[in-house]
């Protein structure tokens, strides 16, 4: 049988007139449907009209035009208590003893729930995802006992997947603290005479493939093939790519692929000459959160500011022996493998929901 969903979901207006919480409680939502650290600047920003979203609340965001096709919602599991903009909608559940707010949330992880809000989107300039909306949404909610036999079942999986994940967050400070612990041990250095600026260019245009860099890492740009590509940059293994304009906030990388590439001349391109700096062990360095506000304090520019590689080679590290490069190296290979895995078991989790779902209703049905 098939419920409207606004009979069984009500909307959150409370606000946070009294400026009860802070700006440590507000969250931005991702279209992972998980709740993330805000990347509003949130200086001289009242926060009395933002909403405050309980533990077993939910949030959204109504705009789903340009969102990668995907509705961002969240449920609050902890026990904290968040702030999200009023742009936002919140809701909870009226009555749990009817509807499970967990089930509810892995309905939302389905890509058909997706699929359905999109379609049901309108605007012109921005397509929303209205309360109401939601509101006429038409689920199956089977009883209570068979709605927590499958958020069991998608508990104990998230369970394990957090308590791999808690591992991971152990190892990864781990090898920071290493890193650290060089930069209080050891002399820092100029990196100048261990990197050399790579002027190698695409000149009889033999490689047509071109890669290009952003905050993720690698992307690949659009490269019409009748494009002139000549003074493209070749690149090779073991050589850095990098944005000058946006390396501040995390664009570069270290080419890994035995595959020789070009690149637009608009990034720098260099690498290690030195055997006594290993170009994984740099790369640590250029990943940290320092380097990033290092960069943006050093870059030079009127119109847009820049970091060349003239500044690059200035950049100072300590540098151990290749032994103990090596090693951390080893470690942090560990800690990206590791995290690679936690990635896939999130997605396992992910993908496991709408059969959960089916399982739910075909139960109900007495189907199995």
């Amino acid at each position: 049988m098939l419920n409207r969903l606004g009979d069984y979901i009500v909307l959150n207006q409370e606000k946070n007139r009294d400026l009860e919480y802070g700006v440590s409680n507000v969250k931005g939502i991702s279209i992972k449907k998980i709740f993330i650290e805000t990347k509003a600047n949130l200086r001289n920003v009242s926060l009395r009209p933002y909403l405050v979203v309980k533990p077993k609340y939910f949030a959204y965001v109504s705009v789903t035009s340009r969102n990668g096709e995907k509705v961002s919602i969240a449920f609050n599991e902890t026990k904290n208590t968040y702030l999200v903009s009023s742009s936002y909608i919140s809701f909870s559940i009226k009555d749990i003893n009817i509807l499970l707010p967990e089930y509810l949330y892995i309905y939302f992880n389905r890509p058909e729930f997706d699929r359905i809000a999109r379609f049901n989107s309108w605007g012109s300039a921005r397509e929303t995802f209205s309360w109401e909306d939601l509101c006429d949404l038409n689920i199956e909610i089977p009883s209570i006992k068979i709605q927590k036999k499958y958020v069991d079942v998608y508990n104990a999986l998230t369970e394990n997947q957090k308590a791999y994940e808690n591992g991971l967050d152990d190892l990864k400070l781990v090898c920071d603290s290493y890193i650290e612990n060089l930069k209080n041990s050891l002399p820092i250095q100029s990196i100048k005479k261990h990197i050399e600026n790579s002027i190698e260019k695409n000149t009889d245009q033999i490689y047509s493939e071109a890669i290009g860099i952003g905050t993720e890492g690698f992307i690949p740009p659009k490269v019409e093939s009748s494009k002139n590509t000549k003074n493209y940059n070749l690149v090779r293994y073991n050589y850095f790519i990098y944005n000058p304009s946006r390396i501040n906030i995390g664009s570069i990388g270290l080419y890994k692929d035995t595959q020789i590439r070009i690149c637009s001349p608009i990034y720098s391109v260099f690498r290690c000459l030195s055997k006594d700096l290993i170009p994984d062990y740099l790369f640590l360095w250029f990943k940290r959160e320092d380097f990033k506000r290092y960069t943006s304090f050093k870059a030079v520019g009127s119109v847009r500011d820049n970091f060349p590689f003239i500044l690059m080679q200035e950049v100072e590290i300590p540098i151990p022996s290749f032994k103990v490069q090596k090693s951390i190296v080893n470690i942090y290979k560990v800690y990206e493998t590791r995290k690679e895995i936690n990635e896939k078991l999130k997605q396992q989790i992910i993908e496991i929901c709408p059969v959960l779902i089916k399982g739910a209703i075909q139960e109900s049905k007495g189907v199995i």
